[in-house]
C-alpha cells in the first residue's frame, strides 16, 4: 500500500509542476491560449486528487462536514477570484459603462457557477453514480423497479446543509429587490456561513470509515504529522487550483471567441464551468471509490459557499475598490438570472428533502439547465425567433422551477418539517448541548 500510495501522490504533483515551473518562472506568459489550457488544466487535475486526499484523511481528526466544508472552499476559490475582480473593476470604474458591465459579469458569473453547480454537478453526478460500472457496489444505490426509478440515496446529515441552503435560497429572492447587492445582503447570507461552520465545528468526529488508497496510507502517521501532511496538501493545492483556473478559464473564453461564441455567453458559462472544474473532479473521484454520499455532501457544500460567501463579500470588494460603501449594481437582466438560480435552487432543495434524489429527477434538473442555457444561447446568437425578450425567458424558467418546487414540498411537507426540527435540534444541541464533543485520533 506505502508504495502505491506514494506513486499515486507523485503522480498528482507531477501533473502539476509544468505549470508551476512555468507560473514562477514567468514562461507561462508566453504560452499560447492551447498550451496555457493543457498545462493549467493539468495542473487543476493533479491538485483535485491531492485535495481529495487531504479531505478523506482530514476525517479521521476532525467532524466529516468542517473536513468537507474545506475542501468546498478551497475547491471554489478560484470562482471567489474570478467574481472579485468583475467586482472591483466594478467600483473602480463606478458610474462609467465599463463599472456598470463589470457588475453585470461579476452577477452573471455567480449565478452561472451556482447554476452549474445543481444542472451539471448535482444531476450529473446522480447518473454517474447509478450508471457507472460497478454500481451495484455502492451502498448509496437503490435499485427499484420502474423506469428510471433508481435512486442515490444521501446522508441524512446533510440536512443541516440543505436547511442552511434554503434559507440562503429564500433570501436570495429578496436580492434584486433592493437594487443591488448591499451590506443587508452581505450580513444575512456571510452570517449563515458563520453560524454554518460553528455549529458543524462542534460536531462530533465520527467513527472511522474505511478508506483505502492514499487516504488510508496517511492515516497511519502518527497525529502531529498527519496535520501537518493534511494542510501542506491543503496549501499545495489550493495554491495550484488559485494559480492555474483562471488562466484556464481565460484560455477556454479565448477559445469559444475565437470560433464565434459571445463573450458574454462565455463569462457566465464557459468560465464558471472550467472554475467548477476542480470541485467536480473531486466528486466524480469520490464517487468511483464508492463514496457517493461524500461525494454529493461535497456538492451540496459547495453550493452553500458559494450561493453564501460569494453573494456576500461582492459587496465588500465593490465597496474597497470604490472606496466608500456601495451596493453592487447590476441591471434588469442580472435580476431575472439571480431569480431564476433562486428558483433552481428552490426545486433542487425539495428534491433533495427526502434524502434521495432519483435518475428521472435528476434527468429533468438536467434538462431544465441545459435547455434554459442552449435556448438563451440561439437567442443570442439569433437562430431562435421567439415573441419575448431573454429578460422574459429567464421569467418564464423561473415560473417553472418555482411550480415544481412548491409542488414538491407540498408533496413532502412532513419531510420538509422533519428536516427542519432535526436541524433545529441540531443546532440547539452545538450552542446548548451541555455533552462534550468526542474525538478521535
Amino acid at each position: 500500500m506505502r508504495r502505491q500510495s506514494l506513486l499515486a501522490l507523485g503522480g498528482a504533483v507531477a501533473l502539476t509542476l509544468p505549470w508551476i515551473v512555468s507560473w514562477l518562472s514567468g514562461v507561462a506568459h508566453g504560452f499560447s491560449t492551447g498550451v496555457t489550457v493543457l498545462v493549467s488544466g493539468l495542473s487543476v487535475l493533479g491538485a483535485s486528487f491531492l485535495l481529495a486526499w487531504g479531505a478523506e484523511t482530514a476525517e479521521k481528526d476532525v467532524p466529516r462536514a468542517f473536513a468537507i466544508a474545506i475542501l468546498a472552499v478551497l475547491a471554489v476559490a478560484p470562482e471567489y477570484a474570478v467574481d472579485a475582480l468583475y467586482a472591483w473593476n466594478a467600483g473602480v470604474f463606478a458610474g462609467t459603462e465599463r463599472g456598470i458591465e463589470a457588475g453585470n459579469l461579476a452577477v452573471a458569473n455567480m449565478t452561472g457557477a451556482n447554476r452549474i453547480l445543481i444542472g451539471i454537478g448535482w444531476a450529473g453526478v446522480a447518473l454517474f453514480t447509478v450508471f457507472r460500472s460497478g454500481s451495484d457496489d455502492d451502498p448509496a444505490v437503490e435499485k427499484r423497479s420502474g423506469f428510471l426509478a433508481d435512486a442515490v440515496s444521501l446522508d441524512r446529515d446533510i440536512g443541516l446543509e440543505i436547511v442552511f441552503l434554503f434559507a440562503a435560497t429564500l433570501w436570495a429572492f429578496l436580492v434584486p429587490f433592493n437594487g443591488g447587492i448591499d451590506i443587508l445582503d452581505m450580513a444575512v447570507l456571510v452570517g449563515l456561513y458563520v453560524v454554518y461552520i460553528a455549529v458543524v465545528l462542534k460536531g462530533d468526529v465520527e467513527a472511522d470509515e474505511a478508506h483505502v488508497g492514499v487516504p488510508a496510507y496517511l492515516q497511519t502517521f502518527s497525529k502531529p504529522v498527519r496535520a501537518v501532511t493534511v494542510l501542506s496538501l491543503f496549501a499545495y493545492s489550493g495554491m495550484m487550483i488559485f494559480t492555474a483556473v483562471e488562466p484556464f478559464a481565460h484560455g477556454l473564453e479565448q477559445l469559444g471567441q475565437n470560433i464565434g461564441i459571445p463573450s458574454f455567453f462565455m463569462i457566465q458559462w464557459i468560465a464558471p464551468l472550467a472554475s467548477e472544474s476542480p470541485e467536480l473532479i473531486v466528486v466524480v473521484y469520490l464517487v468511483n471509490k464508492a463514496r457517493s454520499t461524500a461525494g454529493f455532501n461535497a456538492l451540496i457544500s459547495s453550493k452553500l459557499n458559494q450561493w453564501t460567501l460569494l453573494i456576500g463579500t461582492l459587496v465588500v470588494v465593490y465597496s474597497i475598490a470604490l472606496g466608500q460603501y456601495g451596493a453592487l449594481p447590476f441591471d434588469q437582466k442580472q435580476s431575472g438570472e439571480i431569480w431564476l438560480t433562486a428558483a433552481q435552487s428552490f426545486f433542487a432543495i425539495a428534491l433533495l428533502i427526502n434524502f434521495e434524489i432519483s435518475v428521472r429527477e435528476a434527468i429533468v434538473l438536467l434538462v431544465l439547465f441545459l435547455t434554459q442555457v442552449l435556448s438563451e444561447f440561439l437567442l443570442i446568437r439569433g437562430v431562435l425567433e421567439l415573441p419575448i425578450s431573454d429578460y422574459e425567458l429567464l421569467l418564464v424558467f423561473t415560473g417553472i422551477y418555482l411550480v415544481l418546487g412548491v409542488g414538491l414540498f407540498v408533496s413532502r411537507r412532513k419531510a420538509l418539517g422533519a428536516i427542519v426540527r432535526q436541524s433545529a435540534g441540531t443546532i440547539n444541541d452545538a450552542f446548548f448541548g451541555q455533552s462534550e464533543p468526542k474525538g478521535a485520533d
